[in-house]
């Protein structure tokens, strides 16, 4: 099948530098470059499941870790104070 694609100035920059250094065809890299994105090179291309771990960070029950932020400025702002009150 032959198809015209209009390249990006630097992806085109690219293929040319790798057709270069492999000793191919502009071509030849392109469709090898593709397959590999593609998942077409014979391999599986389903990745390890994903999977996290709970880990206790020894905060207390009582705070609430998605107002981290507010604690953070509470903090700052209690700091600010005592260096005005000496």
């Amino acid at each position: 099948m032959e198809t015209t694609l209009t390249l990006d100035p630097d992806v085109a920059q690219r293929v040319e530098q790798e057709a270069r250094q492999q000793g191919k065809t502009p071509s030849a890299v392109v469709n090898e470059t593709l397959r590999a994105g593609l998942g077409l090179l014979g391999g599986t291309r389903d990745a390890e499941p994903f999977g996290v771990e709970p880990h206790s960070f020894g905060f207390r029950p009582d705070i609430d870790l998605d107002r981290m932020n507010q604690l953070v400025d509470e903090l700052e702002a209690s700091e600010v104070l005592r260096k005005f009150r000496k």
